[in-house]
């Protein structure tokens, strides 16, 4: 067996508690005043858009979020970034840094086109 081939599985827990948002957002919503709508539609818009992002999003955020703390501000698609990530979490393998820095980029990417129409 190659260890080119082995697959670590991502330490990255995604919890997706962000329904209840969505259910709570819109409850206040048909309770809503005028004056109070935009805001709460807005918000409501917003969250239903993170509750369609899939783990890899997710995952990559996480990613971007933890080496930006780092204070990490090179290319995500560079040796650096893999390195940034595992001295800001020292329990990642090699491949999970580089898997999820790959997510960081996608995600980045997604992140700048704006948010989808619909």
């Amino acid at each position: 067996m190659s260890i080119f081939t082995k697959q670590d599985p991502l330490p990255v827990l995604v919890v997706r508690d962000v329904h209840q948002l969505v259910l709570a957002l819109r409850g206040a919503l048909g309770q809503a005043s005028e004056g109070e709508r935009p805001g709460l539609e807005r918000a409501l818009a917003l969250a239903v858009e993170v509750e369609a992002s899939s783990d890899e999003e997710l995952g990559g955020r996480w990613a971007l979020r933890r080496v930006e703390d780092a204070g990490f501000t090179g290319a995500l698609d560079s040796v650096s970034a893999v390195k940034a990530l595992r001295d800001a979490e020292p329990g990642l393998s090699l491949r999970q840094a580089v898997a999820l820095m790959k997510q960081a980029v996608a995600a980045e990417k997604t992140d700048a086109a704006g948010p989808a129409t619909t």
